[in-house]
């Protein structure tokens, strides 16, 4: 049986005149891309640029909200009612549709960035919430969750389409959330490393945590972090390394 997996990256995380990450290139390794919708990052013209140079290149297009929390980076936790956490994902799904929609292209998916990821797979109600709000504007949205969290537990609920994700670069705890930013060890920068224990855990069927159990779960994608010095060799690396092991790179 052939055997694929999809990887994505976050990106169009550029603001004005600050840049962040190498889009251009890694548009050319992932087939995934994960569009900030300018509250955690971005702006409008990065938006466009950004989605515009995905279509080009045949890479599957994803809003990617966040908080509200340019100066944080949408990394700080904040606390927001039901009803202003799903405006929120609605206002963002709404802005990132538009302007694909501009272009010529579609949103096939969604992923939620930083903190508001991280309280989502630990919280199976905002979890819901936010998922909710983004199927109440198009129902045919495949929808990215942490593999193994309470994330995977509300889509399947749900019923939607859904795409299970494993991190490249980060540790895991041994309930599939991942060691938080900070921590020593919670970020992996070696490329071999990050390449070793993604074929490790595509073998096992399942997320290492660094405490060495297998939290057994789908894995359908990837995430390769866009922003860093070593983004790009770690993305070029693990690529080579999964079709070396006889995988073929496709969106989910």
């Amino acid at each position: 049986m052939q055997k694929t997996i999809d990887l994505n990256a976050d990106m169009g995380e550029s603001f004005g005149p600050w840049k962040m990450g190498n889009d251009a290139a890694l548009l050319d390794i992932v087939s995934s891309a994960n569009i900030a919708c300018g509250f955690h990052a971005g702006d409008p013209d990065t938006m466009a640029q950004t989605m515009a140079l995905a279509a080009q290149k045949g890479v599957g297009i994803g809003a990617h909200p966040g908080f509200q929390d340019l100066q944080g980076f949408g990394r700080r936790r904040l606390k927001l009612s039901d009803t202003e956490l799903a405006n929120m994902i609605t206002y963002q799904l709404g802005a990132t549709q538009a302007m694909a929609k501009r272009l010529g292209t579609k949103v096939r998916h969604l992923k939620l960035h930083g903190a508001m990821s991280n309280m989502a797979s630990e919280d199976a109600h905002m979890a819901r919430i936010c998922y909710q709000a983004a199927l109440d504007v198009d129902p045919d949205l495949i929808i990215m969750v942490l593999s193994g969290t309470a994330m995977e537990t509300v889509v399947q609920d749900l019923g939607c389409a859904w795409a299970g994700e494993i991190f490249a670069d980060r540790a895991y705890n041994a309930d599939a959330t991942l060691v938080a930013r900070g921590t020593p060890g919670a970020m992996i920068s070696d490329p071999k490393i990050a390449a070793d224990r993604i074929l490790d855990m595509l073998d096992k069927g399942g997320i290492v945590a660094h405490t060495g159990e297998v939290i057994p779960c789908r894995i359908d994608t990837i995430c390769l972090h866009g922003d860093g010095d070593t983004a790009v060799p770690m993305a070029q690396n693990l690529r080579a390394h999964l079709e070396a092991a006889g995988y073929t790179i496709r969106q989910f």
